[in-house]
């Protein structure tokens, strides 16, 4: 089964283009963690000039949990947040452990 889900973030706007870059040529060992952990169809969209960033992804695993700390554990991928988080602002609902806020799904139709 197929959870999507959707999570947004602000983007500093001094940083739009430095974030562009990076995105442009993601690390493939950074890409090859998020595929182990069951995340396609991942997608970046954004919206300016409010500056907002809105991602996509459909998990096809079974513990989303399990596969969450697997990213978060991942030494290069670590490396990767080191440099994309400071571009970023969280929102000012996000919990302290959140860095992109998690939204709940209220439609969906194929």
């Amino acid at each position: 089964m197929v959870k999507r889900m959707g999570m947004v973030i602000r983007l500093k706007a001094d940083k739009i283009q430095e974030y562009k870059k990076l995105h442009a040529i993601v690390w493939p060992d950074v890409l090859e963690t998020i595929a182990k952990a069951n995340i396609k169809n991942y997608t970046i969209f954004l919206r300016e000039p409010e500056n907002l960033l809105f991602g996509y992804w459909e998990y096809y695993g079974v513990d989303f949990e399990a596969d969450s700390a697997k990213i978060a554990a991942d030494p290069r991928t670590q490396e990767w947040w080191k440099i994309t988080d400071p571009l970023q602002i969280r929102m000012e609902s996000s919990s302290s452990n959140e860095q992109w806020s998690i939204m709940e799904e209220v439609f969906h139709t194929d």
